[in-house]
Formats: structure tokens, C-alpha cells, sequence
């Protein structure tokens, strides 16, 4: 079986987290609050809507800013961290939150051209 970082992930905000109960997803969002466990954070999308995202071991590092997370999404609809990366907004250019929430609803009217359950050739 492939993991999760193999097959292809659906970019979702949380509006889409209920559509995706068990299955992989990248999920792109600010980082609002940090548990003091270090093992939950919450995010918030373009829409300032908010989605927790649990760990599988604490943070090691703070966690501040833009954070793309690939990860399942939980019954609960929390996403279940495979592992995360921090944007860093370089050059006083901030990352627009509610244009790339945008995009991402094009890309989910179109899913003809946006073809994400393709099986990754190789």
C-alpha cells in the first residue's frame, strides 16, 4: 500500500473537511492557536473558517505563520498530521489566504481539470 506522501492529495478548505472523512488531503491555512501539549493546533482558511490538526508527536519548533499540513481527515474532521510544512513569507510578500481560497474553488468546479485521484504513474 502507498503512503499517504505517494498518492495524490486533494488541496481542501474547510468547507470540503466533511467530504473528505478518511481520506488524504493537503490543507493550507494560518496558523491561529497552539495547545500547550504541542500536539494540536488550529488553522484558519481563506474564509477565516477554523479546522484543528492533531499530531502524532509534539511540535519541536514554534509554529507560526502559513502552514501547509498532508494528513487525513479524522470522523471528527480534525486533519490527522502526516507532517507539515511552514511557508515563509519572504520579501514583505504575505501569502493570500483568500485568493488561493479562491483558486481552490475553481479548482473544485472544474475537477475535469484538476484531475486529483489520478494514479500517479511511474
Amino acid at each position: 500500500m502507498s503512503g499517504i506522501l505517494d498518492v495524490p492529495k486533494p488541496r481542501i478548505n474547510c468547507s470540503l473537511l466533511s467530504q473528505y472523512i478518511s481520506r488524504p488531503v493537503c490543507f493550507v491555512g494560518r496558523v491561529e492557536k497552539v495547545h500547550p501539549t504541542g500536539k494540536t493546533f488550529t488553522v484558519s482558511d481563506g474564509e477565516g473558517k477554523i479546522a484543528t490538526v492533531e499530531l502524532n508527536e509534539p511540535l519541536g519548533e514554534e509554529l507560526s505563520g502559513i502552514v501547509e499540513v498532508i494528513g487525513m481527515v479524522s470522523n471528527k474532521g480534525a486533519i490527522m498530521a502526516t507532517t507539515y510544512n511552514m511557508l515563509r513569507e519572504d520579501k514583505g510578500i504575505p501569502f493570500d489566504l483568500e485568493l488561493y481560497n479562491e483558486a481552490l474553488k475553481v479548482i473544485h468546479d472544474f475537477p475535469q481539470h484538476y484531475p486529483f485521484e489520478v494514479a500517479a504513474s511511474g
